[in-house]
């Protein structure tokens, strides 16, 4: 799919109701993610009203969002939390107190299993032979437990790297691997099936991984109590189609007798964040302007690389589209340390302020310190536009990842 087009079709500045950068931000260190509380509360409300509507379960999955001094304000529109390992279970768990923590991992560490146990309600399992090394002792503690399917139905177009159903994923359990390794006794620790096949997609690619599943796992599907639809629903988009997923939730519970649970990251938070900057330097090369900011692609917004996508910034447009078209770049000592082409009014100078949008997702939670890159602070925009901190990072934050 084109991240890019999605980024730049989202209302990412609706948060800051018509203020600017300057006017909010202007005084703050930089760089610095700030994250939007009434945004944060928007998207909750829409997730609340989905579960409400069809009976549904939903879960912030934390890999995108895992800010959890904000789990507060999320908390009261979700069921829980979704993790994929030892420590997010553990971090769900402690930061909302009885909420439901489900867990999937492609392979658990036997070594941090039974403290795994502590803090998962539901445990999924990635191939039939995870499920036999600990499936038994995960019913005996009384855990649900889940078997992640692939319905090698791929409808995503690019980005293999995020797509679990391209070929040779190493995600999730196809028909063939279940129909040669699962055995009665395995079938019988189920209580649910998992599938995640999407990425930022509307209802409709949904619907169409739905059939999938049926047509593969179909005839399985009314021994179980649940299903969960894993995550990729980009549920508060605007214009997101929220009938046809609510079709899809009801359909599925009604025809096999089973409970839904979606695990949304992204939708959680989405336009809930962003990313203040300042320029360091202009320059020019041959014909391309560039500016090089005290923010890192690389470091502070590392999906903008590995996706690869160009972020929305606040005042900005296509290359092109108006006088000054610049190349934005971090720096960091690699070349490819780019934010991307962006066009301007006017020239941009040393100290200027830029804000990129939508920076709550898969930033906090993924960013680095290459280069001996400074972390960003963090600080919360709440709902009366009035700022406070979070926490600021300094050289032993760095230091200590290094070494005792």
């Amino acid at each position: 799919m084109d991240r890019l087009n999605t980024k730049e079709n989202r209302p990412a500045f609706e948060g800051l109701g018509g203020l600017s950068p300057d006017k909010l931000f202007g005084e703050l260190p930089t760089p610095c993610y700030i994250l939007d509380e009434a945004m944060l509360r928007r998207n909750g409300e829409i997730l609340a009203g989905v579960a409400k509507r069809t009976g549904c379960r939903i879960l912030l999955a934390q890999k995108a969002f895992s800010s959890y001094d904000l789990y507060p304000v999320l908390s009261p529109y979700l069921d829980g939390t979704e993790a994929s390992g030892l420590f997010e279970a553990r971090l769900g768990a402690e930061e909302m107190p009885k909420k439901e923590v489900h867990v999937f991992c492609a392979a658990y560490r036997e070594d941090e299993f039974d403290e795994l146990l502590r803090y998962a309600d539901h445990i999924v399992f990635n191939s039939p032979r995870q499920l036999e090394r600990f499936g038994f002792p995960a019913k005996r503690a009384g855990k649900s437990i889940g078997l992640r399917i692939n319905p090698e139905c791929s409808t995503q177009k690019g980005h293999a790297i995020y797509d679990p159903c391209a070929p040779g994923s190493r995600l999730g359990t196809t028909r063939a691997q279940w129909d040669k390794k699962m055995t009665p006794e395995l079938t019988g620790l189920l209580d649910g099936l998992h599938f995640h096949t999407l990425c930022e997609q509307d209802s409709d690619a949904l619907e169409i991984t739905l059939n999938a599943v049926e047509k593969h796992f179909g005839d399985l599907l009314p021994r179980m109590k649940w299903l969960n639809f894993g995550g990729g629903h980009h549920i508060t988009r605007p214009g997101y189609d929220i009938r046809r997923l609510e079709k899809c939730i009801r359909s599925a519970q009604e025809k096999w007798n089973l409970q839904v649970y979606l695990e949304p990251g992204e939708a959680c938070a989405l336009n809930a964040g962003y990313l203040a900057a300042r320029v360091l330097d202009v320059l020019k090369n041959g014909d391309t302007q560039i500016a090089v900011l005290d923010a890192s692609a690389a470091c502070h917004t590392p999906d903008v690389l590995e996706m690869p996508y160009r972020p929305p910034l606040y005042g900005a447009k296509e290359p092109g589209e108006l006088p000054c078209t610049v190349r934005l770049g971090g720096p960091t000592c690699l070349a490819g340390d780019v934010m991307g082409d962006y066009s301007f009014a006017a020239p941009l100078r040393e100290r200027d302020l830029l804000l990129f949008g939508d920076m709550a997702i898969y930033t906090i939670c993924k960013n680095n310190t290459f280069n001996g890159m400074a972390l960003p602070g963090i600080f919360v925009l709440c709902s009366e536009k009035n700022l406070h901190c979070l926490k600021k990072f300094d050289y032993t934050d760095f230091r200590q990842r290094l070494g005792r």
